[in-house]
This record gives C-alpha cells, structure tokens and sequence, in this order.
C-alpha cells in the first residue's frame, strides 16, 4: 500500500482551501502543519515528511501553516473565561498577545495581537471573542489591568478580578505559547503582522486538538 494512502484518514479536522498547484498530497501537507504547531520545529518537521518521499524546504512548511487559515472555532456557549494578554517580539518590536481561554478545559477560544496595550484593542478584542462565542452570562476572569476592567465594563461585561483559581489556566496557556514562541523566534524575523497573527492562531488551533 502507499505510504499517502495509510495517511488518507489523518486530520480530518481541518481543510486546505489554500490548496491550488501543491504537488504534496493533502494528508501530507496536514500532517506537517499539525507536527509543526504541535512543538516540533521546521528541520525536525520536514525529516518526517522525508519518509514519506516529500522533500521540502522549512520555509515551504512554515508558508502551509501561515496560509492554512486555521483558528479555534467558535460557537461555545461558557458560564466563565480567562483573558489575559502577554507580550512576544516581532521584528524586534513589542507586540501583544490577547488570548481568552475555556478554564475548565485550557482551550482557547481567541487570540488577538496588537502593537499596542490599551483600552481600545482590549475592547477590539472582547467585541470579536462575543461575536465568536456565546457568553452574554459569562463571568470573564482577569487579573489587574486596567484596560481589561475598563473594556469589559464598557461592553457590559461581568467579570472578576482572580489572581489564581480558575484563571491559572491561560496562564498555563501562556506558558505553552512563550516556549513556542521564545524556541522558534526566527519565525518572527521579517515577518508581518498578519503572518504572524495567523501563525499563533494556528498554533492555537493544534493546540485546542491535542489537549
């Protein structure tokens, strides 16, 4: 049997609508994001897919994953959610990471990334996450800053201030997203944006499938 049609059955929960002139068969081009988001780097990714007979550069798997359009999904209706925002660099530049998370679960439900820490991203961000999800009567749990409080309480959001609890779980999260971040930094170097804002809603995505 060939070795794309043992892989015929692999991630079955995601498309590639990107997909146009790839000579690399889906199956293939799915496992190799899901490898990569998952915590294994490019070189270490692209030496699997060697076995299977596909000789790749790193910069053609990290280009799959960029375009593979791939975020949490939505439609969770929570009685609670952590949010909490984080700082990585990009270009050399400070950049940040808003994230709200399931605590019950550690999944995320959406993440965000801004050149800046204010009022008006956190609001941004929160208006996006309430029209991805359904949490009219959930409880966002979030530490001291301010911006937070004061988005939420514009938007009429009920939340609470939780230093530990329940809120350790973006926390946890972070702490994933950092290693990842901090390992693989290279990735961000020359990078815009919006690359690598889709690159960490990939990663939220594998993220969200292996726990």
């Amino acid at each position: 049997m060939p070795e794309t049609d043992r892989l015929s059955g692999l991630s079955p929960g995601f498309e590639l609508d990107f997909v146009e002139k790839e000579e690399t068969p889906k199956p293939l081009m799915k496992l190799g994001i899901q490898l990569h988001a998952a915590g294994l780097s490019l070189s270490d990714t692209v030496s699997i897919l060697e076995v299977f007979g596909i000789d790749r550069a790193r910069s053609t798997v990290h280009n799959w994953m960029r375009k593979s359009n791939l975020e949490p999904t939505g439609g969770k209706s929570l009685a609670k959610v952590a949010v909490d925002e984080s700082v990585i660099k990009l270009n050399g530049q400070r950049y940040w990471l808003y994230a709200a998370v399931d605590p019950a679960t550690n999944e995320f439900l959406h993440v965000g990334l801004y050149n800046r820490c204010v009022m008006a991203f956190s609001q941004q961000f929160l208006r996006e996450l309430l029209a991805k999800h359904d949490l009219d009567d959930a409880t966002f749990l979030v530490d001291g800053a301010p911006w937070l409080h004061g988005a939420l309480d514009r938007l009429g959001c009920d939340f609470e201030h939780v230093t530990h609890g329940d809120r350790n779980a973006v926390e946890r999260v972070f702490k994933e997203v950092k290693r990842r971040t901090n390992q693989f930094a290279n990735h961000f170097r020359n990078a815009t944006v919006d690359s690598a804002e889709s690159w960490l809603e990939t990663l939220a995505f594998a993220w969200n499938q292996l726990i």
